[in-house]
Formats: structure tokens, C-alpha cells, sequence
């Protein structure tokens, strides 16, 4: 997909509009809404530590205050993933940003029952000398075990990215190919429409 500068450009087919809320590459928000299904999805970076270089630090909002604006309901999914920033950071830094982000979840689905909450795991990434010193897989493992200890019995969904990657035949890379995004979209559509075959 193409990525559409212009707020409601149509990205693809009539009834998918695309919007960037600061018209530009690289924007905190951005969402998409298909009118015939009556659904829009928005995505937004979580708050520092980040490394795009292109977004400017007032548009960031960490993923719990994000999360307490969120009034939630059975019509509304919410699907994280925080971790590949997090792994030349202390591991106390991640621990202490994911409670944070798990109160937020509790308090989400407390007052909002029915909501799906998603959660992305870690996944293994190409290395070469410099990244295998900084940012290795082990680190990614490491935050991928933190993070399923502290949404453990949270009633919060593991979308088991770290299984998928290692499990297909593609080399391994921070950004999966299109064939594993498929997979993770199939992951998140079985737990939030199970009925529903595509």
C-alpha cells in the first residue's frame, strides 16, 4: 500500500479512506476508515524512547494515556506492540513502561467490557556486526519473556509474532515481509471476528 500525503486521498478501493493527520511522512497518527464495513483503524507510535527521526515529540503520547482515552466496548480492538525500541534500553526501563501499560489495559477493560486488547510479541531481526552488539535477538528475547510475564493473566491476547518469524522460511528482519504480516492480520481477525473465513 501506498502511503497518501493528502488527508482523504483514497488509498485503495472506493471505500478506503486514508488519513494523516499532519500531512506529512512519518506522522504520530494516522488512520484509515472503510465505510461500507463501518470500520476504522488508527495507528499510532508509542511515546520515547523511538527511533523515527521524523516525528516531532509533541504528537507522542505513551501508550497508557492512550489507552485511559479509549472508551472501549466490544466494537473496539486495540492492538500493541512495544518492544523493538525498548532493547538498548535497561530492562528495568521496559518492565516499568509495560506495568504502566498493563493498568492501563485493566482500567480499559474495566470500564469497556467486551474490548479485544492484542498484544504483539517480540521477533527475531536480521543481524550484522553492529546490531548484534546493541540490539541482538537475545536482547529481543529478553523483553519477550518480560512481556509475557506481565500480561499473563491480564485476559489480554499474545499475537505470537516471535513463533511466526522463527517459523517461516524468510531471512530474519526487524520489519517481517508481507507474507508474515498476512499471518498476523489472520492472527488478529481470528480473535476479533472468529466467525468470519477470508
Amino acid at each position: 500500500m501506498s502511503h497518501q500525503q493528502d488527508t482523504g486521498d483514497t488509498l485503495e478501493g472506493p471505500d478506503l479512506q486514508t488519513y494523516d493527520e499532519h500531512s506529512f511522512l512519518g506522522s504520530a497518527l494516522f488512520s484509515a476508515t472503510d465505510s461500507t464495513n463501518d470500520i476504522t483503524v488508527t495507528f499510532r507510535w508509542h511515546g520515547l524512547p523511538l527511533r523515527v527521526a521524523q516525528i516531532p515529540v509533541s504528537q507522542l503520547l505513551y501508550v497508557a494515556n492512550e489507552l485511559d482515552s479509549v472508551v472501549g466496548g466490544p466494537n473496539t480492538v486495540v492492538v500493541l506492540g512495544v518492544w523493538a525500541d525498548f532493547t538498548t534500553f535497561p530492562l528495568e526501563v521496559y518492565y516499568q513502561r509495560l506495568v504502566t501499560i498493563r493498568r492501563a489495559v485493566q482500567r480499559l477493560l474495566n470500564r469497556g467490557p467486551g474490548t479485544k486488547v492484542i498484544i504483539r510479541t517480540a521477533n527475531m531481526r536480521q543481524q550484522n556486526l553492529p546490531s548484534s552488539l546493541i540490539s541482538s535477538d537475545w536482547y529481543a528475547l529478553q523483553r519477550d519473556k518480560v512481556l509475557r510475564a506481565v500480561f499473563k493473566d491480564t485476559g489480554a491476547v499474545l499475537l505470537e509474532a516471535w513463533d511466526m518469524v522463527q517459523a517461516h522460511d524468510h531471512l530474519h528482519d526487524l520489519h517481517p515481509p508481507p507474507e508474515i504480516i498476512k499471518l498476523m492480520i489472520d492472527q488478529v481477525l481470528s480473535h476479533t471476528c472468529p466467525g468470519t473465513r477470508r
